[in-house]
């Protein structure tokens, strides 16, 4: 049964955040909070923890009955025996709802374990609370700095959204996104779902009109028809990426002991995503390829690309991969090659599309320029571009690469068409892994679609592609 949806408001962006159970060495739980914009209280009845909170400047109080104001969302951190008595005090205490980072319940298998899930379940529903969880890491809110991962960003606002059934899968997509400048603006980590589900935070997010993508882990559905229908709606106004876990049969194995869910078959899987166009995805790094592109680029169905590399090697792999991903790599106009002929380094280049485009693009003259302006004029493209750089172009403080962005950025704002970038370490380049990592860092947060190889960008932009070629010829 869905739950009520101004009450999941309280929760997934709070006014006021009461942590309950922290404990020492860290005190991980408040000191995450401690960007929240509201009142922000602790509740810990153990003598020798109270001490440390208050030193650490936190307010605590011994019973969640003495917080002063409304209770919006209530972080649970107590041991699972004694989760029934703190949601009945919630219950009792009016909260909006509870984020359970308690584990050990159902997915143990124990009986014990599934008694104390049934219990905190019944009290909730009852009350008409939400919770989030348990066994979960539990809500992410940017704007009003409420978060669960040390190195989420605070403050602002974000049009991506993500949720997911593992803890560590919803905190990695988060980081993962927000380091080549996605705005994720909203997060919750879900674990067992027990009150609250998949279905909830997805018509919870298509229904917010701050976020424009929707990202999410799932294990296992507790609503497939529900969680069907909000797709099939929902994508037509904006697009949902799943990732699924427990594809495998050792994976299902895995998914049951984890968050006490069923993996559906591969088949049934599939014929969800064909249906409803939501977009799959198998593992983090695609999934975040594919928020890149989508968050990065206008919305597009052309499937004639301009692939540009950086020597010929190089640009007969682009080629492969971005064929092997449905696009075509055609030969431009005649018109188009006179240009090129009067300024291309013709000794150890091609200008025939694929681009061995280094030792012409990194001249004395601006001749990147001039290739994107004949690209762009030329009717034979219609699917954007693709452009190899490297992190040696971040060797003189960014300018190189500034320049070279801002040219890309001329591109597609002249074309509305995609522009993606491919930066990649192959082995012994200059500064190596760690300097690659820097520069797609560098380019991601100038607003560019960026991957790490030749083919996670061809699959990523033709995830995209597909995506809204199929949203319209759904009349969407």
């Amino acid at each position: 049964m869905a739950v009520d949806q101004a009450r999941l408001r309280r929760v997934l962006d709070p006014a006021s955040v009461v942590v309950v159970g922290d404990k020492a060495p860290q005190y991980g739980w408040l000191t995450r909070q401690k960007e929240f914009s509201g009142p922000l209280y602790s509740v810990q009845v153990d003598p020798n923890e109270i001490k440390a909170i208050e030193e650490r400047g936190f307010t605590n109080f011994t019973s969640l009955s003495d917080v002063p104001g409304d209770i919006d969302l209530v972080i649970c951190a107590v041991p699972r025996q004694i989760t029934p008595r703190i949601v009945a005090d919630c219950a009792a205490r009016g909260v909006g709802g509870i984020a359970m980072f308690t584990s050990g319940f159902a997915e143990t298998s124990e009986p014990e374990a599934i008694e104390l899930q049934r219990q905190i379940v019944e009290i909730a529903t009852e009350a008409g609370m939400p919770i989030v969880g348990p066994n979960c890491l539990g809500v992410y809110n940017r704007r009003v700095g409420v978060r669960f991962g040390d190195d989420q960003i605070v403050g602002g606002e974000g049009n991506v959204a993500v949720a997911g059934q593992s803890g560590t899968n919803s905190s990695g997509l988060i980081s993962a996104m927000q380091r080549i400048g996605i705005k994720v603006g909203r997060g919750v980590s879900y674990g067992n779902a027990v009150v609250v589900n998949e279905c909830d935070y997805l018509e919870y997010y298509l229904a917010d009109p701050a976020i424009e993508v929707v990202v999410m882990y799932v294990e296992g559905l507790k609503d497939a028809r529900r969680f069907f229908e909000l797709l099939r709606e929902g994508t037509k106004r904006k697009p949902v990426v799943l990732w699924r876990g427990g594809q495998t049969e050792a994976g299902a194995r895995a998914v049951q002991s984890h968050t006490a869910s069923l993996a559906s078959s591969v088949a049934v899987w599939e014929a969800m995503l064909r249906q409803t166009n939501a977009i799959g995805t198998g593992s983090l790094e695609e999934t975040v390829d594919v928020a890149s592109v989508l968050v990065n680029t206008a919305p597009w169905t052309g499937r004639d690309i301009a692939l540009i590399g950086m020597n010929g090697g190089q640009a007969v792999a682009l080629t492969d991969q971005f064929s092997l991903a449905g696009f075509q790599v055609p030969q431009l106009s005649e018109a188009s090659y006179q240009q090129l002929a009067s300024f291309f380094m013709a000794v150890g280049s091609s200008y025939r599309n694929p681009f061995d485009a280094a030792s012409t693009i990194r001249g004395e003259d601006d001749n990147l320029a001039k290739i994107l302006e004949i690209i762009g004029q030329d009717d034979v493209i219609d699917g954007g571009v693709a452009l190899e750089l490297g992190a040696r172009d971040l060797d003189d403080g960014a300018k190189e690469l500034d320049r070279m962005l801002e040219l890309l950025d001329k591109y597609r704002t002249a074309t509305g068409e995609p522009v993606l970038t491919l930066m990649h370490d192959q082995g012994g380049g200059r500064g190596g892994a760690e300097a690659m990592v820097r520069a797609r860092e560098y380019v991601g947060g100038r607003g560019f679609a960026v991957t790490p190889s030749y083919s996670r960008g061809a699959r990523a932009l033709a995830h995209v592609v597909s995506y809204y070629e199929r949203r319209a010829s759904m009349g969407a």
